[in-house]
Formats: structure tokens, sequence, C-alpha cells
């Protein structure tokens, strides 16, 4: 007697994930980000190191005051060329990042090692999370939250682990933004 064809069971289906189009892999310069910015054959303006000051601005000569943070360095590049062009003819300008010292978020709390967590790029809960050695055992994992500072307001995000480890309530693990606290009582 032929066999049967083995009939593989259908898989259940995917939790409901909406993932973000967004491309991690460009940077977005934040306040305290260290800048190297060099003119090609401009004598003044060549290995310039310049720190993204809290205001997120830096200062360059000629142009004076622009808005660096929230950009990516080829934006930032871009900025910079166009304006230097008011003074200088074709202007060839490069942007390297020195160092990322402002893309930081904190956790604090019943972690492992609570502190600053430093990134090259952006992080969402569980990723900061995993980088302070994640929860200690006292932790109320259903009690988590996120503070996020817009200007004089403080906005308040729940992060319930248990749900999120477990695929439920998935919105939850946000992105993080430069400077926000994560706090695990």
């Amino acid at each position: 007697m032929p066999s049967e064809p083995a009939v593989s069971p259908t898989p259940p289906p995917a939790p409901n994930v909406i993932v973000e189009t967004t491309n991690y892999a460009a940077y977005q310069l934040s306040p305290g980000d260290a800048l190297e910015v060099t003119v090609w054959k401009e004598e003044g303006l060549q290995q310039l190191q310049i720190l993204i000051a809290p205001d997120g601005t830096i200062v360059f000569p000629l142009i004076g005051t622009v808005a660096a943070s929230g950009k990516t360095i080829s934006e930032l590049k871009d900025n910079l060329t166009a304006r230097l062009a008011d003074y200088i003819s074709d202007p060839s300008v490069s942007v390297k990042l020195l160092n990322n010292q402002g893309n930081s978020v904190f956790v604090i709390g019943k972690v492992n090692k609570p502190g600053q967590v430093f990134s090259g790029r952006r992080l969402d809960v569980l990723q900061a999370l995993s980088l302070a050695g994640g929860l200690s055992i006292f932790a109320k994992e259903g009690s988590i939250s996120i503070l996020r500072r817009n200007g004089n307001e403080i906005q308040v995000f729940p992060f319930d682990y248990g749900d999120v480890i477990d695929g439920e309530d998935l919105e939850q693990n946000i992105l993080l933004e430069p400077g926000d606290t994560v706090t695990v009582p």
C-alpha cells in the first residue's frame, strides 16, 4: 500500500507586528555628539572639531549657528555646503562623527547594571533593558515606565515587560529618544 504524503501542519498566524520602515542605519545627530568638519582646500576650515550644543546646534566659521540635532551626517554636510556656497566657490565639505555620546538613554532602578546606555543607533525599550544587564529578580515587570522630556513637559509611557516578552502589546516596546529614562521599580 502506498503511503500517503506527509502533510505539514499549517503554522499559526504571526502576531500583528507593525514594522517601521525607518532606515536605522542613518544615524541622527544628538546634543553631545562630537564631529570633525573639514572644508577641502580652505586653510582655516580643516579638521575642525565641533561638539553639538545642548540646544542641538553647532557654531561654524563664516556661517554662524547651524541646527544639527535630528539631522543625519549627510543632511548636515549638505546644509553646511549650501550655506558656505555664499562665501566659498564650490565648497567641498566632509563631516565625520567622532563620538556619539549624545545618543544615550538612562536605565535606572532594579536592573543589573543601571546607568547611562550609549548606542550608535536608536534602541527600543527591550534593547535598552538588555544593555542594562536585564531585570533583577526584585523588579516589578508590570510597572516599568519610560520618561521623556519635551520642553517643560514630561511624558510617561507604561511598559509591561511580561506582556512584551509574551508577544502581547508589542506597541509598548517604543523606540527611545536620546535622553529618555527607563525606570524599573
